[in-house]
């Protein structure tokens, strides 16, 4: 199987750091491009000028690290629900493969995946590899 498109959803976590390494060794191994995006969740009650400041800041970083790979890094910033809304993001970005974090910033729950991530791997037509 051949990833032209890797997605890779990404809130500014240790764990989602984590998704976007591994996803930019796919890359390289599969001569493939990163799809970074960062959902600026609807529910969230800071500023959203505030929210769109961080959102860019975590998808540069994302850039950087694929820059300093070689591998090409396109960015999706959205406002809106990450977990209701994942599947139209994944069309959008015409994504071959997610790889996402187990767990996002929201660990408010005791919970082994993220509900971001458990709706992404219950509902994705295309695979979802999930980061521990």
């Amino acid at each position: 199987m051949m990833f032209h498109k890797i997605m890779v959803p990404t809130d500014g976590s240790v764990q989602s750091g984590k998704a976007e390494d591994l996803a930019i060794s796919l890359a390289e191994k599969f001569d493939s491009e990163i799809v970074a995006v960062h959902v600026i969740d609807d529910k969230l009650s800071q500023s959203f000028a505030a929210l769109e400041t961080e959102g860019k800041e975590i998808l540069n970083r994302v850039q950087n690290k694929g820059q300093a790979r070689g591998i090409t890094v396109n960015e999706i910033l959205l406002f809106g629900n990450p977990g209701y809304d994942m599947n139209n993001i994944i069309n959008k970005a015409e994504a071959d493969l997610v790889v996402i974090g187990a767990q996002g910033r929201d660990r408010s729950e005791k919970i082994l995946l993220g509900s971001v991530a458990e709706k992404t791997v219950k509902t994705s037509q295309i695979p979802v590899l999930v980061v521990k």
